[in-house]
């Protein structure tokens, strides 16, 4: 199972970008979806989660402005961010709980980072 998160990028306060974790290898599963970020100097933080669409989590910092999805036929999920501040900038990680089998355990799962970078 590999999972390539794209999508970063520079952009100015205010703007928009969509970041995108596609999922490969044998999955049967996808349980929990997250995205973490790092900015330089501080802790990785969890920004939003969502369980199976059912139990989604935000950050306070970014409430009302990132919203988390995921396309099922797709193994893909996304974090569209919109009104971007300086604050923002960070590498932004996936993260992912899934099964590879029926009745196998959830597995926890990292993407390689995307840099974020929201600067006039």
């Amino acid at each position: 199972v590999q999972l390539q998160a794209s999508g970063g990028g520079l952009v100015q306060p205010g703007g928009s970008l969509r970041l995108t974790c596609v999922v490969s290898g044998n999955i049967f599963s996808i349980n929990t979806m997250g995205w973490y970020r790092q900015a330089p100097g501080k802790q990785r933080e969890l920004v939003a989660s969502t369980t199976s669409g059912i139990v989604t989590y935000y950050a306070d910092s970014v409430k009302g402005r990132f919203t988390i999805s995921r396309d099922t036929a797709k193994n893909t999920v996304y974090l569209q961010m919109n009104s971007l501040k300086p604050e923002d900038t960070a590498v932004y990680y996936c993260n992912l709980g899934l099964k590879t089998k029926r009745f196998g355990p959830v597995m926890n799962y990292w993407g390689e980072g995307t840099l974020v970078t929201v600067s006039s």
